[in-house]
């Protein structure tokens, strides 16, 4: 079973995301801020997707993706970006600093298990 850190500062995003990953049967680590994030990933084991929400007060995703990327411990974790930012330059930054993938809200759930099973390999999505 895959773990997945969900990262997000919307009590009502995380709710949703957790209900749906643990549907599919993965297991749910939270963090509230891109510092909690961080602080999580510190521990063991590591999980073995983040979901990661840009717009957040004090440090933002690309932030949090930047620091993950920089760190030899954390750098080969996937990340999926989960953002209302739809614009292309977002897109392209996210996908610079690092991310795995992009997701925009609003999303279905099929978008976003799409996506974490392209990222980590599963379901028949080839991982490049």
């Amino acid at each position: 079973m895959s773990t997945i850190l969900v990262v997000d500062d919307n009590p009502d995003s995380i709710t949703i995301l957790q209900s749906i990953l643990e549907t599919r049967g993965y297991g749910v680590l939270i963090a509230n801020s891109g510092m909690e994030a961080l602080q999580v990933v510190q521990g063991t084991p590591l999980p073995d997707l983040v979901l990661l929400d840009v717009m957040m007060p004090e440090m933002n995703g690309l932030e949090v993706l930047q620091k993950l990327k920089e760190s030899h411990a954390t750098t080969k974790i996937p990340v999926i970006l989960v953002t209302a930012k739809t614009h292309d330059e977002d897109v392209l930054s996210g996908y610079q600093y690092g991310a795995d993938y992009y997701i925009t809200k609003p999303f279905t759930a099929k978008q976003l298990l799409y996506g974490i099973d392209l990222v980590l390999g599963k379901g028949g999505a080839a991982r490049e």
